[in-house]
């Protein structure tokens, strides 16, 4: 018999919650499968059997809270029987099943006292329906009506004649009178709602998002780039950089390596704010916004700089895979310096991302739309797009972050002079 238990989780971890089991009781196992799955605030984690076996016992059900290396169940022997599992009865239910006799007798061995403050049945069921009626109409409680009728049954009579005079059951109070208040028009058709717990990732995004408005001084600075040099570059090498690399070339290597470059010459746009420090990084690791179902991950690239556009296309799709499968680790998403979003993917034409404390920037890319610009003194049309730099302008100004975002714009006009390193 051996233990299952929950992976170790990082320092920054504290828990975790059971978000599905793969297995029960007396399903065989092999070693390396997948038996359950825990979610953290930053990732999905996979519980594995440690060994060929049988799921013997289950101690954690879905929706628990669990701590690093809590013994989720047990594993035996192949052709050993899974453990029976324990079901509390409810007292009502034990009561019952118990019988009259059980109920009849106190926790000392003796008889209980019949409780002589409890009233007779309403025994409506007995009634003729035109006795039934009578007592319905006027609230009377049948027994408390003296019967007169053979085998002691009430009879119309009996009923009619307590009326006024044998006391009736209590009505529910009526509220007192208070002004009309006007009636509220309620659309015909099924309203439904369903009240659905966060995620630990939502809540842990809520968090970070919320501290990250509540410590810094968020600032937004707008341009615009004419994305037809690198629509012409990306047309132009398209099969070659396939048939070579085996991966397409797409703009948010070129946006990565852009910023990359604009990193370098303004220091403070890569640095973080530590208390009354400012920590400038001698790296350049770059967080890609990815969509998963459970909600938006920064997987990182590490030392941008020394990648070239088809290591980027890579890792980013290999990172939006992983995403899709849950299978992002917590290696994956520490870290970071600087961070891109790209809500041009879902149609979004602007708009002022939130940067990804302890990062003191934020790159959001948008929609491609040909629209006119003025072009060398003639009206033309260009296929543009709206760029957005938020910022922490406790230790950037609004001088750097203007020129930063001038400089990617520059690089991505001329691809020519990034790639050449000009």
């Amino acid at each position: 018999m051996a233990d299952i238990k929950v992976p170790v989780f990082s320092e920054s971890v504290s828990e975790g919650t059971l978000l599905t089991w793969h297995k029960k009781p007396g399903d065989a196992l092999k070693r390396g499968e997948v038996l359950a799955e825990i979610e953290t605030d930053k990732v999905v984690l996979e519980v594995t059997a440690q060994q060929d076996g049988v799921l013997q016992s289950v101690l954690k059900n879905e929706g628990d809270t669990v701590l690093s290396e809590e013994v989720l169940g047990t594993v035996g022997e192949a052709g050993s029987a899974p453990a029976p599992a324990a079901t509390a009865v409810p007292a009502v239910a034990a009561d019952q099943a118990a019988g009259p006799v059980a109920n009849e007798v106190s926790a000392g061995g003796t008889a209980s006292q019949p409780d002589t403050n409890v009233a007779a049945p309403d025994r409506r069921e007995d009634l003729s329906p035109a006795v039934r009626k009578v007592v319905v109409e006027n609230n009377l409680n049948p027994a408390q009506i003296p019967a007169t009728g053979p085998k002691g049954n009430i009879t119309k009579a009996d009923a009619v004649g307590a009326i006024g005079s044998a006391p009736a059951s209590a009505p529910a109070s009526a509220p007192t009178p208070a002004a009309a208040a006007p009636v509220a028009s309620i659309p015909s058709g099924p309203r439904t709602e369903q009240r659905v717990p966060m995620t630990r990732i939502r809540q842990r995004i809520s968090e970070r998002l919320k501290e990250v408005q509540n410590t810094a001084a968020i600032l937004t600075t707008f341009n615009e780039v004419n994305m037809q040099p690198a629509m012409d570059l990306r047309k132009k090498y398209q099969d070659q950089f396939v048939a070579k690399h085996g991966t397409k070339l797409g703009f948010m290597s070129l946006f990565v390596r852009a910023a990359t470059e604009a990193l370098k010459a303004f220091p403070v746009v890569n640095a973080s704010v530590d208390g009354k420090d400012i920590i400038y990084h001698g790296f350049y690791d770059i967080g890609i916004a990815v969509a998963s179902e459970r909600g938006l991950v920064v997987p990182i690239l590490r030392d941008t700089d020394t990648m070239s556009l088809a290591g980027i296309e890579k890792n980013i799709a290999g990172f939006a895979q992983k995403a899709k499968n849950g299978k992002l680790t917590m290696e994956d998403m520490s870290g970071g310096t600087f961070s891109i979003t790209n809500g041009g993917t879902f149609g979004s034409m602007m708009s002022t991302p939130i940067i990804n404390a302890p990062q003191s920037a934020i790159l959001g890319m948008h929609n491609i739309i040909e629209r006119p610009i003025a072009q060398n003194g003639q009206v033309v049309i260009a296929p543009m797009m709206y760029l957005a730099l938020s910022y922490d302008h406790r230790i950037i100004d609004g001088k750097e972050a203007v020129q930063f975002l001038v400089m990617i714009k520059n690089l991505l006009e001329d691809p020519a002079r990034m790639l050449l390193e000009l």
